[in-house]
């Protein structure tokens, strides 16, 4: 098949080599910013037991209910966290399988997706994958090599051609509640019409207790479209002559898209999100920034 139409396994394979030579970036107090500098992730998130309270204990984590139970302070211990979660939720709406330059945007998806799977084993995380589907169960975490060409080999199916029994990424989202814990790393791929189905306080929430990163993909033709009457097949097989001369018939494509984007775009960044566009015609790794900047800010 042609380049850049459909991904293939050796291509998402062959990224493993820019994962690796990225720049490591730096953890600080208030969060994991790019590579970790070790696999012990800290104290986790997730409740072990309680146990008298002991001198030196931190008093946030005293345990109220047990303490008034028995009279005598408890204190919660945690379960230590060591292996943070990257998941990776496609979005394989219809409109991704388009493409005018390099690639189609479905390729792109693939490829970005890729790239967080080898940098999730290069940073000594699991690495997960899902998408909207009632029917198809999603890719477990699992770590190292195994767990990323597992979700390698689902990005291939996924874009290869579009799934019959796409749900929708609300629907993706609802699986990944399931699987997220507080401070995972979540990487969605999505369509921007997708993105403005599903409720904007979603995303505040997500942000709130995850590093959060969307990318759009998009198209140069939908940005920056030709001065020219276009003809485009359409469902039903009969052609559509679209006049982009006109200035009027620019304006609302501009509105369809650019417009759209934008907006998309500063809501996701207001809500706390890491969001930026990502064109099929873009090197792939021009998402990967985002992994080291704070949350809300992105790419100009």
């Amino acid at each position: 098949m042609a380049d850049g139409i459909v991904p293939t396994l050796p291509e998402l394979i062959g990224l493993r080599a820019v994962a690796q030579g990225r720049r490591a970036g730096r953890r600080g107090s208030h969060g994991v910013h790019g590579q970790a500098m070790s696999r012990q992730r800290g104290r986790g998130m997730e409740y072990a037991e309680s146990r008298e309270y002991a001198q030196g204990d931190d008093a946030r984590h005293i345990d109220w209910r047990l303490t008034a139970r028995s009279g005598r302070t408890h204190t919660k211990l945690f379960q230590a966290e060591r292996e943070r979660l990257t998941l990776v939720v496609a979005d394989t709406a219809p409109a991704l399988y388009f493409g005018t330059r390099v690639r189609f945007k479905s390729v792109q998806a693939a490829r970005a997706g890729a790239l967080a799977a080898w940098i999730a084993v290069r940073d000594g995380d699991r690495i997960a994958a899902m998408r909207g589907s009632r029917t198809e169960a999603p890719v477990a975490p699992a770590s190292g090599p195994r767990g990323a060409l597992r979700v390698l080999d689902a990005l291939v199916r996924w874009y290869a051609a579009q799934p019959q029994d796409d749900a929708g990424l609300s629907i993706a989202l609802d699986h990944a509640r399931h699987v997220l814990r507080p401070g995972s790393r979540l990487l969605v791929l999505s369509d921007p019409e997708s993105i403005a189905a599903v409720p904007a306080v979603r995303w505040s929430d997500l942000a709130l207790h995850h590093e959060t990163i969307v990318l759009l993909l998009t198209d140069a033709l939908e940005r920056t479209p030709p001065q020219a009457r276009l003809s485009f097949a359409s469902a039903h097989g009969a052609p559509v002559e679209l006049g982009l001369d006109a200035a009027a018939t620019r304006q609302r494509w501009r509105q369809e898209f650019t417009v759209k984007v934008d907006a998309t775009l500063e809501m996701l960044r207001t809500r706390g999100v890491r969001a930026m566009e990502l064109p099929g015609s873009d090197p792939t790794e021009a998402w990967l920034p985002l992994l080291d900047r704070p949350r809300g800010l992105a790419s100009p």
